[in-house]
């Protein structure tokens, strides 16, 4: 628990003998509460389950200078210009993995517009291994060009779960193959890009100790037939042995129709395996405005487990968690709870005709529904690019049965025009920004505007609470540091290298800061 140079608790001669254990937690809980204990890794996007935007980390810096590199431990270079990094990292047993895109090769022998996942020393930035992926092929809508991997990981174990940009849901060894080919082993014509008509491109690259080992993998358009749109991007939620995920179904390129109304929104995976197990089954497609963006977040209300996800129709959904039933064959479908219309004076049929309608249009959800103690907290509105011009964060009491729309309503605090972000819950209060350049400083009890502050530009990350500060990233590389404070003191800002689309993370007293070309490591 200590540096290793001594104990952190010297007790008098006369103290009275106390048992082992009941010492071992009066020790840890006399460490916590002077903030000794380090927090450690941060391996998946947000807190684990309740998808908050906070970490207990301390000694974080409240300003750096990329240029003089002071406070820079390492970076390592993401992208080139023109090229777009959207992936937030994450970080597990001394290593950090990110999304991002191959517009700055690390192997010559895979160039050209290409997926990639970096798994990185997390004391040094060295590469580690990569998983490099061609694009699809039908449609740019599918894979939106120079864009590379939007999803970040979740690492359990030695286990990596991901979701590529060909909306296929990976499962890596965290090790790679320096420890050998643990998984499938066609890794290689799996990363060799092909025709339309699935014939390979190029030949096929030989795997070596820098590539990525692919453990089982799902398909999302093969096996449960979705329509990605733009780019994959699901953040996977681990329960047990279950996997839970958004699957990223949305519309096509004419941004009018869906083309897999049928398709699941949510979906159940067996994490040994990759064994579709469950869906939602609701039939939310034909109601998705734009895309499936949301991630799921997990609450425990009254002792009891739910499973929170915001669909593409601005809904959000309360699910029984996944047992598996003895004799059961087939698909599961989910047991939906309750529902709360995050919108419910929006059009609901015939959404696509409203399209760039920026007064009357369907809500969408971007971010993560966030779980605090009983309350859940979203920010959503019109989609930022085809929708009208209204946004709310929304706190609401989680629990209850069916339709809830009209009696679980804590508070709604009007916004900007559109938001993207994951709200940040933290002392009393929630933290959004919204596209209109505006940082958000709400109180989570009341719903009472507390403070707020212009950004340089847009903004399409989330906020990050951490050692008493808040940090956020705009679309015009400016990084902001503002305090933990009801009262707003603004404690730092940084002009970086590109658009910032990643949400800062903080892991082990480093914080990880992503622009749209370069990945910092932030230490004091």
């Amino acid at each position: 628990m200590g540096s290793g140079t001594g104990p952190l608790f010297h007790f008098p001669p006369e103290t009275v003998f106390i048992p082992p254990v009941t010492t071992a937690r009066f020790v840890l809980a006399a460490a916590l509460t002077l903030g000794l204990l380090e927090a450690a890794d941060r391996p998946q996007y947000g807190e684990a389950w309740s998808r908050n935007m906070t970490s207990s980390e301390r000694g974080l810096p409240a300003d750096f200078d990329p240029v003089t590199r002071r406070g820079i431990r390492w970076s390592v270079p993401l992208g080139a210009p023109g090229s777009e990094s959207h992936s937030t990292p994450v970080v597990s047993r001394g290593r950090v993995y990110i999304g991002t895109n191959n517009e700055a090769p690390r192997d010559p022998r895979r160039t050209g517009d290409r997926g990639v996942f970096l798994c990185l020393s997390e004391k040094s930035g060295e590469l580690l291994w990569q998983l490099v992926v061609p694009k699809r092929e039908e449609d740019i809508y599918h894979d939106w060009p120079k864009t590379g991997m939007s999803s970040p990981g979740t690492v359990e174990g030695d286990r990596v779960y991901l979701v590529d940009n060909r909306g296929v849901v990976l499962c890596l060894d965290a090790k790679g193959l320096a420890d050998g080919n643990q998984g499938v082993t066609n890794e290689s014509a799996y990363c060799t890009p092909k025709t339309t008509n699935g014939v390979p491109a190029v030949p096929e690259i030989p795997l070596g100790p820098l590539d990525a080992d692919i453990l089982w993998s799902f398909d999302l358009t093969r096996e449960v037939g979705i329509w990605s749109h733009d780019a994959a991007h699901s953040s996977i939620l681990v329960d047990g042995d279950h996997l839970y995920l958004n699957t990223g179904n949305g519309v096509d390129n004419t941004h009018r129709r869906i083309r897999r109304p049928d398709a699941p929104s949510l979906v159940v995976l067996d994490k040994r395996t990759g064994r579709l197990l469950a869906q939602d089954g609701l039939g939310i497609g034909p109601r998705i405005f734009h895309c499936t963006w949301s991630s799921p977040a997990m609450a425990r209300i009254d002792g009891r487990r739910r499973i929170v996800f915001a669909g593409g129709d601005g809904v959000l959904y309360g699910f029984e968690p996944f047992k598996a039933r003895r004799g059961a064959a087939g698909v599961a479908r989910l047991d939906e709870v309750w529902r709360f219309d995050f919108d419910p004076e929006a059009p609901k049929s015939d959404v696509a005709s409203y399209l760039n309608n920026r007064r009357t249009s369907p809500s969408n959800i971007y971010g993560m529904p966030v779980v605090d103690g009983d309350r859940i907290y979203v920010a959503g509105g019109g989609d930022w690019f085809w929708g009208k011009n209204e946004a709310w964060v929304k706190c609401l009491r989680a629990g209850g049965k069916g339709d809830t729309s009209a009696t679980s309503l804590v508070w709604s605090h009007p916004i900007g025009r559109h938001t993207m972000s994951t709200p940040a819950v933290a002392g009393g209060m929630v933290f959004a920004a919204d596209s209109m350049r505006t940082f958000h400083c709400i109180d989570a009890a009341t719903g009472e505007g507390l403070w707020s502050h212009e950004l340089d530009g847009e903004v399409w990350a989330s906020a990050l609470v951490a050692d008493g500060k808040v940090y956020i990233g705009t679309r015009r590389g400016g990084f902001y540091v503002f305090a933990l404070s009801k009262e707003k003191r603004l404690l730092g800002q940084v002009r970086l290298d590109a658009p910032i689309s990643a949400t800062p993370v903080a892991a082990n007293r480093v914080l990880y800061v992503g622009t749209g070309r370069t990945l910092y490591a932030v230490a004091k």
